[in-house]
């Protein structure tokens, strides 16, 4: 697999990373082997992934010390990302549910545990994971900043952040990358966020570029979602939604079939296409489906392609809000 460098930082990932966070939750119950887990992991690195997402948050605490075990025998051929930012309730675990708590000790709170939990000495990418309103985001970079020069960080980035506070941040401790939604069905990032990270040279990071797996084509409007599975919680998982969103599968699929291709593997394709300097990271727990991410890099759309695909896709209304209100209310601050 190729490389590609995250805007001017310097920082040189895999083209398609591994989003680890379903793992450990969100997408129905825990998977529960941990091996399965440690071995597709260690399977992707011999795929050519070099770049793993992980955050305190996920499990929480859980998914960091599945990712640091899994990668410890190949720590020096990896890039390792993962998240501060929430807080932190009486039993000293972090959830979206507690709120946001970026103050510097917190940060540095936090970086002490994610350090101990994946088993290194050093956060590769370092990302906030949601703007805190109540820190000004000056006082973050200059945190993280600190912990650059100390050596237990090495780039700096931030996650759902508006293009403001992203200047704001910038302007304080150089922003490597920049981690959104983004995909053919969630384009928001493309109105200010994209433009921004070319004026400065930030690398951009989309996570759920599958849409949640609606974009696999494997999700049609008879699919239930087990308890703890959040797309039971979306909007845009609803059933009218799902069946009226199908319109942007079957676009897909036209062009997969046309490719030789699946459906996931051109929406990555279009994710790639966009931008040298973006890097998808779509997550999985199957084998079969990290080869199948994995070969979208194979994949060359024309401009010709791109035009049908921009073209069709103009003409779809998503239906649905990809979040929860309470959710997408820490989001574009």
């Amino acid at each position: 697999m190729q490389k590609r460098r995250l805007g001017r930082s310097g920082l040189e990932v895999s083209e398609i990373g591994l989003g680890c966070m379903g793992m450990s939750q969100s997408y129905g119950p825990n998977p529960g082997d941990r091996r399965q887990m440690i071995a597709l992991i260690r399977k992707a690195v011999e795929l050519g992934v070099t770049f793993f997402d992980t955050a305190e948050v996920y499990g929480p605490f859980d998914n960091e010390e599945l990712v640091g075990e899994a990668l410890a025998p190949l720590r020096e051929e990896v890039v390792i990302a993962t998240k501060f930012g929430f807080r932190y309730d009486e039993n000293g675990r972090p959830s979206p549910a507690n709120g946001l708590d970026s103050r510097p000790e917190q940060i540095r709170r936090a970086v002490e545990g994610s350090l101990e939990r994946l088993g290194t000495d050093h956060i590769d990418l370092l990302y906030q994971h949601r703007v805190d309103p109540e820190v000004p985001i000056e006082e973050v970079a200059g945190t993280v900043g600190d912990l650059i020069r100390e050596g237990k960080v090495r780039h700096f980035g931030l996650s759902e952040a508006a293009a403001q506070t992203i200047r704001r941040a910038h302007a304080v401790q150089p922003v490597a990358a920049i981690q959104s939604e983004y995909s053919l069905w969630w384009r928001k990032p493309e109105e200010e966020v994209l433009p921004l990270c070319e004026e400065l040279g930030i690398g951009f990071v989309p996570y759920s570029p599958l849409g949640k797996g609606f974009l696999t084509g494997k999700i049609d409007e008879g699919a239930r979602f087990a308890e703890g599975d959040i797309r039971g919680t979306i909007p845009r998982f609803a059933q009218e939604a799902r069946k009226a969103n199908r319109a942007l599968v079957d676009l897909l699929g036209e062009i997969a079939r046309q490719k030789g291709a699946t459906p996931a593997q051109i929406a990555l394709a279009w994710l790639l296409a966009q931008k040298p300097w973006i890097a998808p990271i779509p997550g999985t727990r199957r084998p079969e489906r990290l080869t199948e991410n994995i070969g979208a890099a194979q994949i060359e759309l024309t401009p010709e392609d791109m035009h049908k695909i921009e073209e069709a896709a103009s003409r779809i209304e998503i239906q649905g809000a990809r979040y929860p209100e309470e959710l997408e209310r820490m989001t574009y601050r």
